[in-house]
């Protein structure tokens, strides 16, 4: 396997056209909702449609799929364009990273979810939001996430 060197952790789901919330009260409502669907260390990587693990899971897999774009895997079109908050919930030790690709970003176990991917960015792409573009998605070890690429 070909090293991520430019991966970036994104933990988060598209909005579907929804703004981006502001707020305080927003945020942590989206990291309430989040808490909520977190199923403990169960070996996974999810996304959802909306903020803050909401909207509708896109889908669930311990594996990698490397088309969010088609009919098949875990996670099929559309989620490649509309994919706002997304969770780690890999088991800790080896290939406990995942890396979402455009290019290539990765999320640490440690980071859990990242609730909404509009503040984060493919590292390989400067000013190329991550929300709604995430493309695929590879389980990987820290090592192989280029320093900067880690989203949060």
């Amino acid at each position: 396997m070909r090293r991520p060197g430019t991966a970036v952790i994104v933990i988060g789901l598209a909005s579907l056209g929804l703004a981006a919330p502001t707020t305080s009260a927003a945020a942590a409502t989206q990291e309430y909702r989040c808490q909520q669907e977190w199923p403990g260390r169960d070996g996974n990587v999810r996304a959802w449609v909306d903020y803050g693990c909401d909207g509708g899971l896109l889908g669930s897999t311990p594996g990698d799929d490397r088309s969010w774009g088609d009919d098949s895997g875990a996670f099929t079109k559309p989620a490649h364009l509309v994919a706002s908050s997304v969770m780690n919930s890999g088991f800790i030790g080896g290939r406990d990273v995942v890396a979402f690709y455009y290019d290539k970003d990765c999320l640490a176990p440690g980071e859990k979810w990242a609730d909404n991917l509009t503040d984060n960015y493919f590292y390989n792409r400067p000013g190329q939001v991550v929300n709604d573009r995430i493309g695929s998605h590879v389980w990987v070890t820290a090592s192989e996430c280029a320093a900067g690429s880690w989203l949060t």
